[in-house]
């Protein structure tokens, strides 16, 4: 995993309205190293097709002030939700470290339901940031909007990893996950049904995003644990997107635990 997504983690930010051109754009050639960086990234299940497709963000029902698109698709294999947050929150880090604001889509509508025989998920709009005092400043937990930490996690806390994952994006702010840490070295990672929050989002719609969402948490906590240098065995089950209050998503044995941990 890239060492630099920890910091940017703190700075990234979902740019839901762009405002006004301001004279910079994404070039050419950052366009072809995005498009050549998604299939670096590391997958959460391997063996699942994916693809990118970037187009101009007046070719989508995006209309945020985004310069261009990024259209996401995959084989629908077991896992193939929770794997595009995972490879796709990948890219927003990268995008943030580069400069260039991302929004993760839901909603977005494009008429290529189809690329090169895999199937449409979710689209990621960009634009080419032109001041970085516009993303969050690293320190300022202030501009978070998330569950209080007792929301999410059961047992003891995580020194530099409660806190930090408490900051992964999702869709309309549900947050859809719970932690439950046994205190023996094993974290247990659900999709969470949680009552009351779905924003805009159809109620028959929550497992679709809650599923991309639980793993784009994933994501944090994987970067989280190896920043603190903790090594750890990951157990996986594919979501398949059932209404279910509680889905088990990941086990997580800590292989250094209590001592690295502490």
């Amino acid at each position: 995993m890239d060492s630099s997504f920890y910091d940017l983690i703190f700075k990234r930010k979902s740019f839901h309205r762009y405002g006004e051109p301001d004279g910079k754009k994404i070039t050419p050639e950052e366009l072809d190293e995005i498009s050549e960086m998604w299939y670096k990234f590391t997958p959460l299940f391997e063996g699942i097709k994916t693809k990118i497709k970037i187009v101009p963000g007046k070719q989508t029902s995006c209309d945020r002030g985004e310069e261009y698109c990024i259209l996401i698709y995959s084989e629908k294999k077991p896992g193939y939700l929770q794997n595009i947050g995972y490879i796709g929150e990948q890219l927003d880090l990268y995008l943030t470290g580069k400069g260039i604001g991302p929004l993760w889509f839901g909603v977005g509508r494009t008429k290529e339901r189809k690329y090169e025989g895999l199937e449409y998920v979710i689209m990621m709009a960009i634009r080419k940031i032109d001041d970085d005092s516009k993303f969050r400043t690293p320190g300022d937990l202030s501009t978070f909007n998330r569950v209080p930490v007792e929301e999410f996690w059961e047992g003891p806390l995580m020194e530099g990893i409660t806190e930090v994952v408490r900051l992964t994006p999702t869709a309309c702010n549900i947050q859809p996950w719970k932690v439950i840490n046994k205190g023996d070295g094993t974290l247990d990672v659900y999709r969470y049904r949680r009552p009351g929050k779905h924003g805009i989002i159809p109620p028959f719609r929550l497992a679709y995003f809650g599923s991309i969402d639980i793993g784009i948490f994933m994501l944090f906590m994987d970067i989280c644990l190896e920043h603190k240098g903790i090594g750890f065995e990951r157990t996986l089950t594919p979501d398949d997107g059932n209404f279910q209050r509680l889905n088990l998503n990941a086990v997580y044995k800590l292989k250094n635990w209590p001592e690295d941990n502490k």
